[in-house]
């Protein structure tokens, strides 16, 4: 088995190693210090394997449906968290998690479960690029009362998240065959900075993991919620379509990148404690996810 294979096959357990080396050893938060090359690196290396071609295929109606569903998806965040009454810094993590781009491995799990899963790219490049007004815009309009600090989000979305993007789809446009001869290497690079990401902002919250475990039972109930209504409301949203639409839509409004999450809460300058939900809900998607391609491709 090549290095690239372990890394991509057994992801979920590499996450879960990260979680728990990084409460054991609190030093590790010095890796969020590098937050912004690492989220950079994640989402540039996944980009590097779109093509344009790909975007060309879509039906603007059914990437509008997607795209409904998300902006649903941080309203639903709050709701969650204020339903579980979680702190003001809890519930800022959570509305950044429900607005932050769908999941990078979602066009793959989409492919495995038989989706459509040139429509679950698709909506990943464009929810990324409208990252940087969107994020911002929703934290103003429902956490406004709290002091989160927007313009250093709005920086990290555009540095670490909108120009990767762009960089890379632009650069396989321009070199397709030298860009696609790594082509199998790119996923695996973006899961190894997704096992630091979770690695350092776990290790940042040690303290706090160790010393509240209802704390953690609060957020992994809000975390198995949101997951829960993103599917559903993806599944909702694309009923009448063909079916590979309908499972693109919902692995694309269920799945959230918990990593971009927890770096953006990091990058940011807020509490590290904010960025405990993107912890909590990266360990149930990559567990649901999973589950849902098994029992979707079966069907």
């Amino acid at each position: 088995m090549r290095l690239t294979d372990a890394v991509e096959d057994y992801l979920l357990l590499w996450i879960l190693l990260s979680v728990g080396v990084g409460v054991a050893l609190p030093r590790l938060s010095v890796i969020t210090r590098a937050s912004t090359l690492i989220l950079a690196v994640m989402i540039g290396s996944i980009s590097l394997t779109l093509s344009v071609e790909q975007f060309r295929r879509i039906d603007v109606r059914t990437l509008g449906l997607v795209l409904a569903g998300h902006v649903t998806m941080p309203f639903v965040a709050f709701g969650v968290a204020r339903g579980l009454g979680l702190s003001a810094h809890l519930t800022v993590g959570f509305v950044i998690l429900g607005a932050v781009t769908p999941e990078l491995v979602t066009p793959v799990m989409t492919e495995l479960a038989g989706g459509d899963t040139a429509l679950s790219t698709t909506a990943l490049v464009a929810i990324g690029v409208g990252s940087a007004g969107f994020v911002p815009a929703v934290l103003s309009l429902l956490v406004g009362e709290i002091d989160v600090p927007t313009a250093p989000i709005v920086e990290q979305l555009l540095v670490a998240v909108v120009a990767p993007i762009l960089v890379a789809i632009g650069a396989r446009a321009r070199f397709p065959d030298r860009v696609a001869r790594y082509d199998a290497s790119y996923p695996a690079v973006s899961a190894l900075m997704v096992i630091l990401v979770i690695g350092g902002v776990t290790a940042a919250n040690a303290t706090v993991i160790r010393s509240n475990a209802s704390l953690l039972v609060d957020v992994g109930i809000g975390a198995v919620a949101l997951n829960g209504v993103g599917y559903l409301s993806g599944y909702l949203l694309g009923y009448s379509a063909p079916r590979p639409t309908r499972i693109a839509s919902m692995l694309s409004v269920g799945m959230r990148d918990f990593a971009v999450a927890a770096a953006l809460v990091v990058a940011a300058g807020l509490p590290p404690i904010a960025s405990v939900p993107a912890v909590a809900f990266g360990v149930v998607e990559m567990v649901t996810s999973a589950g849902l391609a098994r029992l979707l491709k079966r069907r």
